[in-house]
């Protein structure tokens, strides 16, 4: 944009008004760093806000709150922007862009085994400052997730079968309202607003930190087997016995995945269509083993499960760590039938000639079925179905969304109700999300604390 344009359009901008906030970590179109500082993690979300703010500190939150909404802006918190997707096409002219990535930190009180961590903190940085304490997060399958999204939306980890939802395990959040108010919500403090904190998602406020539980785990039995995708009908039949008789101690998931063939990816990937079955098992070595046995009788490929330290759970999954273009869609599942593995074989397993990377089914239940006292109580279904494909290019994304949308359909008569918002990163029915009273409640809660609606979420209430 030429200066003089620039200079014009920020005359007329009511995001001026919050220029030199942030210690000048506000960029408005046209501004130098205003293109960096709107990429979400999700880079094919093309976000163009009318300010995007940079804080490092709450103070800072909430000094640009109050700028924004006295200017009669919308603001829109996020960390790393892994669940931006369904802001695609979504006008954010009025909007201000609360990037929070730089206001990060961890506190680990091992005597209470509780984490405080602050509001743009990735898992990565939770998990290693746990540790040496012998202790660990409920973090999910990727380092660079940030906490405060992947909490406030529930949180599914390889440690959920027995210990829950990471929403379950919050202590205390404390959040910069619409009004300005920087309030800490926890059991007897905003008690109403804590409830819906526990994956009720982002549409309260802007998280500045979090503190949560950790659990007693320095070690787990973790890994993950690999067959070449010939072998999909009978590994995946197989695995779907297996999880029908599993303790809580195991928390899998099963991926049938088709790799590119790129030189930056290890030979045993690159090019290759695969099953892949990884988890984690919190059990002694020996139990573990006498679980794993019958997949391991299947003869696969390649074997890594063996005991691991806790840090190494993050990245068992070989998620993409960095900015990636991707598009998905997800639905929970009742059961995995020989008729639902058959179905989703038939979309994408081998000669579908499906365009997605990977087709997984997440093994849930346990503890994640089990009602809590939060927004989010549980999770419904024994399964979780998501297709995930690359869009590199805007056709890419297309031809992906389509297949992966195929694969959902497939699997429409095994589908539980409800949705794990957190695995939809699209524009989705949001109440959907949640069970009819606690979606009623949640709303009274957000006409409360946002009456004008000045948050936006990826998840709107």
């Amino acid at each position: 944009m030429p200066q003089d344009l620039r200079e014009a359009t920020s005359r007329t901008s009511p995001a001026e008004a919050l220029r030199g906030l942030c210690q000048g970590r506000v960029y408005l179109p046209g501004d130098p760093g205003y293109d960096g500082a709107r990429v979400p993690w999700a880079v094919h979300v093309d976000q163009r806000p009318a300010a995007v703010a940079v804080p490092h500190s709450a103070d800072e939150v909430v000094d640009v709150v109050r700028a924004a909404v006295g200017a009669g802006l919308c603001i829109a918190p996020q960390s790393s922007g892994h669940g931006a997707g369904p802001l695609i096409g979504v006008d954010l002219s009025d909007v201000v862009l609360i990037r929070l990535g730089e206001l990060t930190g961890v506190e680990v009180h091992p005597e209470r085994r509780v984490a405080r961590v602050l509001g743009g903190t990735l898992w990565e940085e939770v998990v290693q400052a746990a540790a040496p304490h012998g202790l660990a997060a409920l973090h999910g399958s990727s380092p660079d997730v940030a906490v405060a999204g992947y909490t406030l939306g529930g949180g599914l980890s390889w440690y959920s079968r027995q210990y829950g939802l990471a929403a379950h395990h919050l202590r205390a959040v404390e959040i910069v309202l619409a009004d300005g108010r920087l309030v800490r919500a926890d059991e007897t403090n905003e008690s109403e607003l804590f409830w819906a904190l526990k994956g009720g998602g982002g549409s309260f406020g802007v998280v500045t930190a979090l503190e949560f539980d950790l659990l007693p785990i320095g070690d787990a039995y973790a890994g993950m087997l690999l067959w070449p995708q010939d072998r999909a009908g009978e590994v995946v039949r197989a695995w779907g016995a297996w999880t029908r008789g599993l303790p809580e101690s195991a928390t899998t998931s099963l991926r049938l995945m088709n790799f590119p063939p790129l030189p930056e990816l290890p030979p045993f990937l690159s090019g290759r269509a695969l099953v892949v079955v990884d988890g984690a098992i919190l059990d002694a070595d020996e139990p573990a083993q006498e679980l794993l046995a019958p997949l391991r009788a299947l003869a696969p490929e390649m074997d890594t499960f063996a005991r691991v330290p806790a840090p190494a759970l993050t990245r068992i999954h070989m998620d993409p760590e960095g900015p990636t273009p991707a598009v998905s869609a997800a639905c929970l599942l009742d059961a995995l039938p020989d008729e639902a593995i058959g179905a989703l074989l038939d979309v994408a397993g081998p000669g579908s000639g499906t365009s997605v990377l990977a087709a997984e089914i997440r093994h849930l239940g346990g503890a994640m079925g089990r009602p809590a006292e939060a927004a989010l109580d549980r999770l419904r279904g024994d399964y979780l179905a998501m297709f995930l494909a690359i869009a590199a290019t805007p056709e890419m994304g297309a031809v992906g969304m389509a297949d992966a949308m195929r694969g959902v359909a497939a699997l429409v008569p095994w589908t539980a109700d409800g949705r794990y918002l957190n695995f939809d990163d699209n524009a989705v029915e949001v109440s959907e999300g949640y069970g009819c009273v606690a979606w009623e409640r949640l709303r009274v809660i957000r006409d409360r604390v946002d009456p004008e609606r000045r948050l936006v979420a990826n998840h709107p209430l």
